[in-house]
């Protein structure tokens, strides 16, 4: 994907595309996926989104920033916290080659 768009695009393009091919390998993918905090028993909708969830199990943070920063390592860390999901990537499209532009991090 990243080979036919190349970098600099807008995230949403890339989220776009990205739904598509997870598609295309059959996959269940959940875009802008609500995510509520649970706090002391209430639970509020602070208007948090997940870009991707593939499977119920893997949370994608899609980026096109020039470079990755260490809040989104704590964004994305967050999310997985809150959805008790154990795995997530952080995807920034806009780089060279898409190897440098993948973090996987895990709680």
């Amino acid at each position: 994907m990243h080979r036919i768009l190349g970098p600099g695009l807008l995230e949403s393009a890339y989220e776009t595309c990205l739904i598509h091919e997870l598609r295309l390998k059959k996959l269940r993918v959940e875009s802008q996926k609500p995510l509520p905090i649970f706090y002391k028993g209430a639970m509020f909708d602070c208007g948090y989104r997940l870009d991707l969830m593939v499977e119920n199990q893997v949370i994608l943070e899609i980026k096109s920033v020039s470079s990755l920063l260490p809040i989104y390592d704590a964004q994305l860390l967050s999310y997985l916290k809150l959805s008790n999901c154990k795995m997530g990537l952080l995807l920034n499209f806009n780089v060279k080659m898409t190897k440098s532009g993948i973090r996987r991090l895990r709680i």
